[in-house]
């Protein structure tokens, strides 16, 4: 018998639940039942908790108080007068989306990952981090992971390993909430019969982490034949792309599928995959529109744009459609899986790294992944723009195999980049991001806006919006 998770589970994880001021497992029963809701159902418990989101945004954030001159008095007027937020402008003046009376010593201080530029600072509360993991809970449950499992995480960013490196900080993570911690920054080979043996020790039921991680523990799991003595309900990917060669490696190695959540440090959860491959959004917890990238205007279902997400549970600071980078769509088709959740275009990668040809063609980074996949020699390569016609290609290469397809690798990139100087430079090793992500692609100087455009006269999601603002609802 093991004995710690019985300890978990009828001592620390009650008293963690009652000290708490709202319950992981309650949340998750909601949204268990509202899943299957019919459409309309669905949207209109999303409109209400929208609604309940934008009172409180008219009346306590800064950023969202109008003009003494302007008057907002349904919901649908006050919605067209909110000009999407972007990263820039969230680092810039993030005080001012600080809810009035938000006690900070109550909130949980965050940042973004630092991929696109400097990070930016954020506050979210309790209640808005657990929904959240209520919404990851929901969709393991649908790999056959009962709310509550034990998991391991594969922990991809060097920055805050330090809070997991000591082994109190650990101890904490497997009696407080039962789950490994894995450092994956560096993933040496070494390590990794040690790894194999914490996680067969310890049992969970799912192992998440970065793709990148996940493809690169996996890839070191065949390449010394190295193998679980027990099978996962299901492995996940979460904050990053997920390719089909990725998966495919990783569902190899671990013997288990794999599962694609997409998600964001200062977003949460958004969207989940369920076990017949649909991208299904969290629409309980998060509004998502999809925008032009120039004018931000919102674009028809199957078009793809920008994403932006309104979060509907955090009242402490709320970011009204807040621009994450990301390039996706919002599908039409219902899921196989009978699931009411609307479906999610997996997205396409983040528009930074979209490099700029001098015609104006763009170009994605994720389109040369390809390319390295038929280059075996090629183990990881990166696109840096440093102006309108130079980029640098970084190529990390596998010195065992023969040179002939790097060059071959070298030679289609050039082309798929007509008119642009392509300076190539063999590196040892590429650096991640600070939050532990490899970027294919990347354009120098940080494109990211600093304001947002003003809002088209004719913005309006069609949301049918009651008469005037309602009051809160409890659960809402």
């Amino acid at each position: 018998m093991d004995m710690a998770k019985l300890f978990l589970e009828k001592v620390t994880s009650p008293l963690r639940d009652k000290r708490a001021d709202t319950n992981v497992r309650d949340y998750v029963k909601e949204l268990l039942a509202s899943q299957s809701l019919p459409p309309e159902e669905l949207a209109a418990l999303q409109r209400v908790r929208l609604e309940a989101l934008l009172r409180v945004c008219a009346e306590t954030v800064p950023a969202y108080r109008l003009p003494e001159d302007e008057t907002a008095d349904t919901p649908a007027a006050f919605w067209k007068t909110v000009r999407p937020l972007t990263r820039a402008a969230l680092r810039n003046h993030g005080g001012d989306y600080l809810a009035a009376g938000a006690d900070r010593e109550t909130l949980i201080p965050a940042m973004t990952g630092g991929t696109s530029g400097p990070p930016a600072r954020f506050f979210t509360d309790r209640v808005t981090a657990e929904r959240h993991e209520a919404a990851r809970q929901r969709g393991l449950s649908w790999w056959g992971v009962k709310p509550g499992s034990r998991g391991a995480v594969l922990w991809g960013s060097p920055r805050e390993w330090e809070r997991f490196g000591g082994k109190e900080a650990r101890r904490r993570e497997w009696w407080l909430k039962d789950r490994l911690v894995l450092p994956a920054c560096p993933l040496r080979a070494a390590d990794m019969a040690e790894h194999i043996r914490k996680l067969n020790r310890f049992r969970p039921a799912y192992i998440m982490g970065y793709a990148s991680s996940l493809y690169a523990f996996a890839q070191r799991m065949e390449a010394k034949g190295l193998i679980l003595d027990f099978t996962p309900k299901v492995v996940l990917s979460a904050y990053e792309m997920l390719f089909d060669f990725q998966r495919e490696t990783i569902a190899r190695a671990f013997a288990c599928p794999v599962a694609s959540e997409y998600s964001a440090r200062d977003a949460g959860v958004l969207a989940f995959e369920c076990p017949q491959g649909g991208l299904h959004i969290a629409s309980e917890n998060v509004l998502l529109e999809v925008l032009e990238p120039e004018g931000f205007v919102p674009m028809p279902v199957g078009q793809t744009g920008l994403l932006a997400v309104t979060d509907l549970n955090n009242l402490s600071m709320p970011r009204l459609r807040y621009v994450l980078g990301d390039m996706a769509a919002l599908s039409g088709v219902p899921c196989s899986c009978g699931l009411s959740l609307p479906l999610l275009v997996p997205p396409e990668g983040r528009v930074e790294e979209l490099l700029l040809t001098p015609w104006g063609r763009l170009v994605h980074g994720h389109a040369f992944v390809r390319l390295a996949r038929l280059s075996p020699s090629v183990r990881r390569f990166q696109l840096v723009q440093r102006g309108p016609e130079r980029v640098v290609l970084k190529i990390d290469r596998d010195l065992s195999r023969p040179e002939d397809d790097t060059e071959e690798f070298i030679a289609k990139a050039r082309s798929m980049l007509p008119g642009m100087t392509v300076d190539v430079l063999m590196a040892d090793d590429i650096p991640l991001t600070p939050s532990g992500k490899h970027c294919y692609a990347l354009r120098e100087p940080d494109p990211d806006f600093d304001e947002a455009p003003e809002p088209s006269p004719d913005l309006d999601l069609d949301l049918d919006f009651d008469s005037d603002y309602p009051a809160p609802e409890a659960g809402a």
